[in-house]
């Protein structure tokens, strides 16, 4: 090798050394704040979403009640009851819409809706993403912490930088807080622990060293 191709290389060398400081030092710098320990709020009602099972009860009509899927759509069907939209209701909204079908045949109908399998609307749904034992979309569950959500998809891999994991909260316009998954799951540090509120996203990084 002459000796302009060896300042060639050394040159290209020293800009990916000051390429890698500037990366590491801009990161530092944007670092995400942390997760605030609480997020629940307490006036949370289950909505539901495609993939539900729900127990239409119609009182004193035992040949209108049954447990029917909310389909891929969002919707819906039972008997006398065509296409009604259910993703993003509460049951009780739910059971007032079907009296209100209902109320062309019937009289007087009186409708309970009971889920029993729970999914939720996409909206709503845990996603973990990157380097989780088995990266998932999860049902929110009321008090769901980060803790529920680890140990459902079954921990970090080997190669996980879980101190470094980014929390993206939809809720709050997608803002982003760090999480410490690695002292939480690892070294069972509890007060790495943090309560996850609907439509969170866990971003677990490769770890490069």
């Amino acid at each position: 090798m002459s000796c302009s191709q060896n300042h060639r290389v050394a040159a290209a060398l020293r800009w990916m050394v000051i390429s890698v400081l500037g990366t590491v030092v801009f990161g530092c710098a944007t670092t995400n704040p942390p997760a605030p320990s609480l997020a629940a709020s307490p006036n949370y009602s289950y909505l539901i979403g495609p993939g539900d099972l729900v127990n239409i009860v119609v009182w004193r009509n035992p040949e209108l009640s049954m447990s029917v899927p909310v389909r891929p759509d969002g919707k819906i069907a039972a008997p006398l009851v065509e296409d009604l939209p259910a993703m993003g209701k509460d049951a009780t909204t739910l059971s007032r819409d079907i009296e209100a079908a209902l109320g062309k045949y019937i009289r007087d109908p009186v409708v309970t809706v009971i889920v029993t399998a729970f999914v939720g609307p996409y909206s709503e749904q845990i996603r973990v993403l990157g380097e989780a034992s088995k990266p998932q979309m999860l049902p929110f569950k009321q008090k769901m912490t980060l803790l529920d959500v680890m140990i459902a998809v079954g921990g970090l891999t080997d190669f996980a930088d879980g101190n470094a994991t980014t929390l993206l909260r939809t809720a709050e316009g997608n803002k982003q807080y760090s999480v410490r998954v690695k002292d939480l799951v690892k070294r069972g540090d509890v007060s790495a622990n943090v309560e996850i509120q609907p439509g969170d996203v866990l971003i677990i990084p490769r770890s490069w060293f």
